[in-house]
């Protein structure tokens, strides 16, 4: 499909992508896929004839890429926009945005692009899109921001396979001064012959979104494209750990073999192993010819006729160990530092402890974050606009709790309030993960339910009606000994 587009959109007169990267996205793929033709499929000289066998696999590529996924994007996630967010949390739920848009990060890491694209359906209703890395045809760039580009998908019409393309063009109305805005062209192309093909009668050739901004969003993991620097797609978070990848597997394979070859074997003299004629004429092995623990060893290879049996060494531990080597070198050439893996009886366990501030993963999460955060506020920009005619600006709040857990967030603030060094509305945004107008709201309603009152605060005291209760009658205490005259009850 990808060679038709190309040929397509340089008939058009248009400028893509250089083919390296593309070329490299079709190995990124076996890789995600878990089916490298070339390296899964192996060929062994017995010594009589070539044998193929199919290699063991752990399946590390996708693992790694659903890993950053849910580290970037998960249920977690909150997109706030004010006012407008109601009726956003009712779009994004209409296009399975949580889901949806989780995989489609899953996929980017593994393809090195992915992209949100927007647009409005049939009845005026706000669809987002959620394009991989090999349909995604930037045709203009610019400091490496995509500025223009045409998106593909595969459709079939009638007996016919159909590419349709959608080309978001920049461009004036007219010859006037009003500023550029964005087209959008669908066109529908033959696969087989690259022909281009009349569109259906209720799609129109060109739209015009109104729009100065793009209404799409492409998506990269936050590393340099070593195979072409000035490519604007991005690379596969494996794209520089194949032999690693490789060296998974070919532990993991030995492993596994090593079960497999290193199974119990018992020789047996073949005159013991002949079928025998019982009493009533019925004829039956002396061994089950199914059970394979037996093996018929000819006279001639076994002088003293004796049942030998071989009992292989399983190198348990030397293979766990190499293989959690080779998940460790794996695991920090893709961004998640070492550790992040463990092998035992049970197979790959990711780690669930609370990231460090301080650790390759922490960072290189961070790192990622931005683009992620700059593509959904930018969606949600383009979403407003072709449901209002008015772009609204969101915040992103990222689940931060595989960084820091909850209870020390909210222990730190409370000794940073009690020593003067942070403010209530200050500690209870971080908290509470809002604005500083719903910080201050929150803070008036705690003082009306009285359990902050005045300035001598201690935000350690929940307002206990027992302790409450306590000084009272300790005051009351102190102000009847007060009023007692000198010398005592006795006048």
């Amino acid at each position: 499909m990808g060679n038709k587009i190309k040929e397509y959109l340089k008939k058009q007169g248009y400028q893509t992508a250089s083919d390296e990267t593309y070329n490299r996205i079709d190995e990124w793929m076996e890789w995600y896929e878990d089916e490298v033709e070339k390296f899964h499929k192996y060929k062994i000289y017995n010594g009589v004839t070539v044998t193929t066998h199919n290699r063991y696999r752990m399946g590390m590529a996708k693992k790694i890429c659903e890993d950053w996924a849910n580290l970037l994007l998960n249920e977690k996630v909150a997109i706030k926009a004010g006012k407008y967010e109601k009726r956003l949390q009712d779009i994004l739920k209409n296009n399975n945005f949580l889901v949806r848009a989780n995989q489609l990060i899953e996929l980017t890491f593994a393809l090195g692009t992915g992209a949100f694209v927007e647009y409005k359906d049939g009845d005026g209703v706000p669809v987002i899109d959620y394009v991989r890395g090999e349909m995604i045809y930037p045709l203009s760039w610019e400091n490496g921001e995509v500025t223009e580009c045409a998106f593909g998908s595969n459709r079939t019409i009638g007996d016919k396979e159909i590419i349709y393309l959608q080309i978001h063009r920049l461009g004036k109305i007219n010859d006037g001064e009003d500023p550029e805005v964005y087209y959008i062209e669908n066109k529908f192309i033959e696969e087989k012959s690259g022909d281009e093909l009349d569109i259906p009668e209720d799609m129109e050739d060109v739209i015009n979104t109104e729009s100065i901004k793009p209404l799409f969003q492409i998506i990269t993991p936050n590393i340099c494209n070593n195979v072409n620097l000035d490519s604007p797609l991005g690379i596969s978070v494996y794209a520089n750990s194949i032999d690693q990848l490789k060296g998974c597997d070919l532990v993991y394979d030995s492993y596994m073999n090593e079960f497999v070859l290193g199974r119990k074997r018992i020789l047996v003299p073949i005159n013991m192993a002949k079928i025998e004629m019982q009493k009533d004429g019925v004829s039956k092995p002396v061994f089950d010819k199914d059970d394979t623990v037996y093996y018929q060893m000819p006279g001639d290879r076994q002088n003293n006729q004796q049942i030998t049996e071989i009992d292989m060494k399983i190198r348990a531990t030397e293979h766990e160990l190499a293989i959690q080597r080779s998940l460790d070198i794996l695991s920090l050439k893709t961004g998640m530092g070492t550790g992040r893996y463990q092998f035992d009886s049970s197979g790959v366990k990711t780690a669930t402890e609370v990231i460090s501030d301080k650790s390759d993963l922490y960072q290189n999460r961070q790192k990622n974050a931005i683009i992620i955060n700059a593509a959904i506020v930018n969606m949600v920009a383009a979403v407003s606009f072709l449901d209002t005619g008015k772009e609204v600006e969101a915040i992103v709040d990222f689940d931060d709790s595989i960084i820091e857990d909850t209870n020390t967030t909210i222990e730190r603030n409370i000794k940073l309030v009690q020593e003067g060094l942070r403010s209530k509305i200050t500690a209870i945004m971080e908290i509470n993960k809002c604005s500083e107008e719903e910080a201050k709201a929150e803070l008036e309603r705690i003082t009306k339910e009285g359990q902050i009152t005045g300035q001598d605060i201690d935000w350690t005291d929940m307002g206990d009606d027992e302790n409450q209760n306590s000084k009272e009658e300790k005051d009351d205490v102190e102000r009847e000994s007060s009023e007692e005259p000198a010398g005592g009850g006795n006048s």
